[in-house]
């Protein structure tokens, strides 16, 4: 059954399973190097949109907390990866700590703009996240991780929801039901994977549950950054604009005056 270790797992090449949490994918089925395939390389997509996303936020000179988002996504993404790869405690830590670190930032960048003591925010968060990995890697959290990510996910839905209603774009608006679908979608596939997997083991094709849900939040990641971008570029009055790559994938355009050129 998911989420309960049994020494029944096959062993690959990483040798025993000491993560305190299994998905609903058979371990070792597509190779012996790779202990969860298709929830390992369903982490690429979300690499390769933040990437993206970081291409645009450096090139349309965003402050370096956007930078430092996706480059935390990144670093999210890689560390899943290797947890699934290998189902080892050690790299589990580097799939759920920097998720803990992701909403942090999250947290940083909807409520900094309007903090009086700049300086405290970061301070706080820091430290935060640094006693959370310290105690996370001493203590195998696994109902009270998840429930403390939705808490932080949770304590971000009233800011987004703030900068929603004062938004008028309709192109932008989308975004933001974009995001909120690509959320749901991801929950329930999330939910199915971790609690119905004895009914879906009896289906003649695994629909990767886990596997779809990296998949949608990589998506989620990305298009909630983009909202937020297009949301600080109207605060500093940018004059900002979604545009589409290929017509497929949004981004954020900006138009700066010539003072705020000058003085970057």
């Amino acid at each position: 059954m998911a989420g309960e270790p049994s020494s029944g797992w096959l062993q690959g090449y990483w040798g025993p399973i000491t993560a305190s949490t299994e998905w609903c994918e058979k371990n070792y089925e597509v190779t012996p190097m790779v202990a969860e395939f298709y929830n390992t390389i369903s982490n690429v997509p979300g690499i390769i949109l933040a990437i993206i996303g970081l291409y645009y936020a450096i090139s349309q000179k965003f402050e370096r907390r956007f930078s430092v988002l996706h480059l935390s996504t990144i670093a999210l993404c890689i560390g899943s990866s290797l947890f699934h790869a290998t189902l080892k405690y050690a790299q589990q830590q580097s799939d759920e700590t920097p998720m803990v670190w992701v909403m942090l930032l999250y947290i940083y960048v909807l409520y900094s703009p309007d903090w009086h003591y700049r300086s405290t925010m970061p301070t706080v968060l820091f430290l935060y996240g640094t006693i959370f990995a310290v105690l996370h890697s001493q203590f195998r959290f696994v109902v009270g991780f998840q429930l403390h990510l939705v808490l932080l996910a949770v304590l971000c839905l009233p800011r987004m929801y703030k900068y929603y209603i004062h938004t008028k774009d309709p192109a932008v608006r989308k975004l933001a039901h974009k995001y909120i679908l690509f959320l749901v979608l991801g929950g329930m596939c999330w939910l199915a994977d971790r609690h119905l997997c004895n009914q879906i083991s009896k289906l003649r094709v695994n629909p990767q549950g886990h596997a779809l849900w990296h998949v949608l939040m990589g998506f989620n990641s990305y298009i909630g950054t983009t909202f937020l971008l297009y949301c600080r570029a109207e605060q500093l009055n940018w004059n900002p604009k979604v545009e589409y790559v290929l017509g497929l994938l949004p981004y954020v355009k900006v138009q700066k005056s010539e003072s705020e050129r000058k003085e970057q």
